[in-house]
C-alpha cells in the first residue's frame, strides 16, 4: 500500500570471506515514498533513477550522495493514460522504462510511447496509438531505434527519427498469441534479440531475417518475468519467473571440449568439427535448437517457492528480487 524506492549499499565486492560469504550488512542509504506501485526503474546516470509508476507517471529522483537523500527532479504526470490526461482515474500503469541519457522511452498499457529528455518539461515525442494492445517492455535496439513486447506476442521495431506513427518491422510468435512480457538484446550482435512470455519460454530471434522466431526454448512454468544477456559475457543468459526459478543459461561451452548434461542420443562429438576453431557466440544462439548441441542451464535458486520479480547482472554480480519481499546478492556467478 505504501511504496518507496530505497537506494541501499550492498558493501565492497573486495570484502568477502574465506568461504565466498559476503562480510557485513546490506545498508538501506536512503528512500523515499512513491506514488503508486513501482512497474520498472532504471539508472539515468550516476545519481538520478526513472521509475515507471502503475499510476501512469513517469517520475525521476535524485540521488543526492553527499548527505544520502533522494528527492523527486522531475515528474510527468500521467504520461500513460485510458481517456484523456485530465480525468483523475485516467492513468494507464507505465509498464516499461529504458533510459539512454539524455533520453528516456517509456512504454504503457495505453499501448503509447513515449521519448523524453532528462532535461525537458514536455515529451519530445509520444506515439500514441502505438499498439493497439498493453505493451509490456522496451529496449533501445540502437540509439535511434527502440524494441517494443506486447500482450499478443509481438516483437515490434520502432525508429525514433521516423515521424510515421508505425513500427518499421513487426516480429510475431506462431500459433497463439502468448504475451510477451520482457526483452534485452545481444550486447555485441545487435541483431540477436531475446524475449520471453506468459507460458515461460525463451525465444530467440534474428531480426535481420524473417518474421519468426530463430528458437523457442523450453524455460519455465509459468511467466517470465526478466530477461537478460550478460553485459560483457553475452554467451551468458539469465531468466527469472513467477514460478520461483532463476536459469542461467550458458552457451559458452562447446561439445568438443566439455560434454554438457544436455548432450544425449550418441550424437558425434565431431558436430563441430567444420567450423572454424575461433567459433562466434552468435551461431551458438542462433542455432535451430542450441540446447541439442551446446547449453547447459542451471537454476540458481533450487528451492524454488515465490515468483522471482525482477534480476540484473554485472561482472559477477547478479541481483534479483522476490514476492518473498527480499533482494538477493550473489557474487560468485562464474565461480
Amino acid at each position: 500500500q505504501d511504496n518507496r524506492i530505497s537506494i541501499w549499499s550492498a558493501g565492497d565486492v573486495g570484502n568477502v570471506g574465506l568461504n565466498g560469504e559476503y562480510q557485513g550488512e546490506p545498508q538501506l542509504l536512503c528512500d523515499i515514498r512513491h506514488n503508486g506501485d513501482v512497474m520498472d526503474m532504471q539508472f539515468l546516470d550516476q545519481e538520478r533513477i526513472v521509475v515507471a509508476s502503475s499510476t501512469g507517471t513517469v517520475t525521476v529522483f535524485r540521488h543526492h550522495q553527499n548527505n544520502q537523500t533522494l528527492s523527486a527532479n522531475q515528474r510527468w504526470e500521467k504520461a500513460h493514460y485510458h481517456v484523456d490526461q485530465d480525468t483523475s482515474c485516467g492513468g494507464a500503469a507505465c509498464t516499461g522504462v529504458i533510459c539512454n541519457n539524455p533520453e528516456i522511452v517509456t512504454v504503457g498499457e495505453d499501448g503509447r510511447i513515449n521519448l523524453f529528455r532528462a532535461d525537458q518539461k514536455d515529451a519530445v515525442r509520444t506515439i500514441d496509438n502505438a499498439d493497439s494492445s498493453t505493451l509490456h517492455a522496451v529496449t533501445f535496439l540502437r540509439t535511434t531505434e527502440i524494441l517494443t513486447v506486447n500482450s499478443i506476442g509481438q516483437l515490434k521495431i520502432w525508429d525514433l527519427r521516423q515521424q510515421r506513427n508505425e513500427p518499421s518491422q513487426i516480429f510475431s510468435l506462431t500459433g497463439d498469441r502468448v504475451p510477451l512480457h520482457c526483452v534485452d538484446r545481444h550486447p555485441n550482435q545487435q541483431h540477436i534479440v531475446a524475449t520471453g512470455g506468459q507460458d515461460g519460454m525463451l525465444s530467440i530471434w534474428d531480426i535481420r531475417q524473417g518474421t519468426m522466431p530463430v528458437s523457442l526454448l523450453n524455460a519455465h512454468e509459468a511467466e517470465m518475468w526478466e530477461v537478460h544477456f550478460h553485459p560483457s559475457n553475452p554467451d551468458h543468459l539469465f531468466t527469472c519467473s513467477e514460478d520461483g526459478s532463476l536459469w542461467h543459461w550458458d552457451t559458452s561451452t562447446d561439445i568438443s571440449e566439455k560434454p554438457s548434461f544436455l548432450h544425449q542420443g550418441g550424437r558425434s562429438t565431431t558436430y563441430f568439427s567444420h567450423n572454424t576453431i575461433n567459433q562466434s557466440v552468435v551461431s551458438a544462439w542462433l542455432s535451430n535448437d542450441p540446447t541439442k548441441d551446446r547449453m547447459e542451464i542451471t537454476n540458481l535458486i533450487p528451492n524454488q517457492t515465490l515468483s522471482v520479480n525482477s534480476l540484473d547482472i554485472l561482472g559477477p554480480c547478479l541481483v534479483y528480487g522476490t514476492d518473498a519481499e527480499a533482494i538477493y546478492v550473489n557474487r560468485q556467478l562464474f565461480a
